[in-house]
């Protein structure tokens, strides 16, 4: 189970949470949506003990947590092979057998033999991302942060990767906080969808869901969800500017045009 419990984080410019509550349980995929800004990263950051709150607590009970950020992160010195390998190695894996469940993994992702012994540089960005995921499930976590992980890839990889990740829930249990400002990968991926509001952030809508697979569907569920008064005004409020349009691609069909840089507040 992983727990914010009353949360609160102040920077220099402001509250970005306060009294925040929020609870993700053991095999399920939950979706952050909100405006930019509105503190869905520095959830993530707080999950994964790379923040302290400056009040209330932040609970994981989870053994395994893995990360996957908005940019690859790779070691350029190191293969892709590598790079999927040595987050095994943290976790004592015997060498050839990390390398194995690293090659095989990468495989499934599309990757040939000749593209496993290819550094980053080498690689395309849509690869680069792929490795990037590879290293986070290939430790088998119980729980994965998402940092609008698939941002910069096309609509056919985007789904195959989404599939992965579904898969890591509906197959081996894991749990997913999601961070994404795409309406319609939310309704594909997510168990529970939580919108939050602008900063400092408080959740305004959080219902549970079935993932949707067929387009028609999809589209449908996002316009309901974009229906709902209280999520419009949400995602389409810049920070200290309610009301005010904020990023296009919230609404439905549109992709997100790249990833953001790193870890900033949000």
């Amino acid at each position: 189970m992983l727990r914010f419990e009353r949360v609160g984080l102040r920077y220099a410019d402001g509250p970005v949470l306060d009294d925040f509550d929020l609870a993700v349980a053991p095999g399920e995929l939950v979706v952050l949506l909100g405006p930019s800004g509105c503190g869905k990263t520095t959830l993530l950051r707080l999950a994964a003990r790379l923040a302290a709150p400056s009040t209330g607590r932040v609970v994981n009970r989870f053994a395994r947590t893995a990360v996957v950020f908005q940019e690859p992160r790779l070691l350029p010195w190191w293969s892709a092979l590598d790079n999927v390998a040595f987050a095994l190695a943290a976790r004592g894996v015997a060498p050839a057998e990390r390398r194995a469940r690293a090659a095989a993994l990468l495989g499934r992702l599309g990757f040939s033999p000749a593209d496993l012994r290819k550094r980053p540089a080498a690689l395309s960005g849509g690869m680069q991302g792929r490795t990037a995921i590879a290293r986070a499930l290939v430790v088998e976590p119980d729980l994965v942060l998402m940092d609008e992980p698939f941002a910069a890839l096309d609509v056919g990889l985007r789904r195959d990767l989404q599939d992965l990740v579904r898969g890591a829930v509906d197959r081996d249990g894991a749990a997913v906080l999601f961070v994404t400002h795409d309406v319609t990968e939310a309704v594909r991926l997510a168990d529970r969808l939580v919108v939050l509001s602008r900063r400092p952030a408080r959740v305004v809508h959080d219902v549970r869901t079935q993932p949707e697979a067929s387009p028609a569907a999809i589209h449908r569920a996002a316009a309901a969800l974009l229906d709902t008064p209280a999520v419009r005004a949400a995602l389409l409020a810049r920070h200290g500017e309610p009301g005010q349009p904020e990023r296009p691609e919230i609404r439905p069909g549109r992709q997100p045009a790249s990833a953001a840089p790193s870890w900033p507040a949000r």
